[in-house]
């Protein structure tokens, strides 16, 4: 408690911060695979009808599992989002047909649009650039797209090229019928979201962006995360926490990320950042547990 300040100011400080927070935790979204959801049951005691749950596609994994995955999601009453990933395809054809497959059984409007994880392609895809250039987002009545964002950079792609493609894909969204929205990698502060966010907005950036977060989990568990998906400088952060084997299982959550990045966001008039995007690396529970506490 801060000794200094009157306790009526100190109180409203309070509550306009825990305002801020609950402002931008609302209407978060959540990842899942097609091998945790099928841990649960009973989503609806995890999560709130209506969520948009993004279905996380596992290199050499069955694509009829995510395809599965949206269809039970969508019959109990979520927001399907698959992740296309573009070099799991041998060509564009394949991925059409993923996309009528989704839409004729989940009735899909939305999607994650991504490269995808595989060092070198099925086929004749490298990028997502190759297959919106065909026009069939709109084609198959795609709504809204999100496409890959990374604070802390691509391990797999040049800062140039990263740049040209968010430019690119910026202006085909002027072109295209459907929303497009930035998804980002997680981070775990604040400081390289902010100083990414406002670079890209500089360099034109329009499209709204859903910021990653790390839910709830143990310091070791988020620094193995970060090690297999290249989170840069923001990792240092939790090491500085685990500064003896004992507190690497020391469990974590994002409240002081969620904090700075509210805060951030209530006073940066130019501030992209639209809403939340949930990384359960310490499970489902734990992170919507903490989200709609949070909120």
């Amino acid at each position: 408690m801060n000794f200094n300040k009157p306790i009526d100011e100190q109180n409203s400080v309070e509550c306009t911060q825990r305002r801020l927070i609950a402002k931008f935790c609302s209407n978060f979204s959540i990842e899942v695979t097609p091998k945790s959801l099928q841990k649960h049951r009973d989503l609806s005691s995890i999560i709130r009808k209506g969520t948009a749950v993004y279905i996380t596609c596992i290199p050499g994994t069955d694509f009829e599992d995510t395809i599965h995955a949206a269809e039970r999601l969508r019959n109990e009453g979520y927001e399907p989002v698959p992740h296309i990933a573009v070099r799991n395809f041998l060509d564009v054809s394949c991925v059409e047909l993923a996309l009528a497959r989704l839409k004729d059984r989940a009735g899909i409007e939305q999607i994650m649009l991504i490269a995808g994880g595989l060092s070198k392609p099925e086929g004749a895809l490298s990028n997502t650039m190759q297959f919106l250039e065909t026009g069939h987002i709109d084609r198959w009545g795609i709504k809204r797209v999100g496409i890959a964002g990374h604070p802390e950079g691509s391990p797999d792609i040049k800062p140039e090229e990263v740049r040209h493609a968010l430019q690119w894909k910026n202006e085909f969204a002027r072109r295209s019928d459907a929303s497009f929205h930035i998804v980002t990698q997680f981070c775990f502060e604040a400081e390289p979201i902010i100083t990414w966010d406002k670079t890209i907005q500089r360099e034109g950036n329009r499209l709204p962006i859903h910021i990653g977060i790390p839910g709830p989990a143990s310091i070791k568990t988020l620094l193995n995360y970060a090690k297999a998906c290249g989170i840069g400088a923001s990792s240092r952060f939790l090491v500085k926490q685990a500064r003896s084997v004992s507190k690497l299982l020391t469990r974590s959550a994002p409240d002081r990320l969620v904090r700075d990045l509210a805060n951030y966001r209530a006073t940066s008039p130019g501030c992209g950042i639209s809403q939340m995007h949930m990384f359960p690396l310490g499970g489902l529970e734990a992170s919507a547990s903490w989200a709609y506490a949070a909120a």
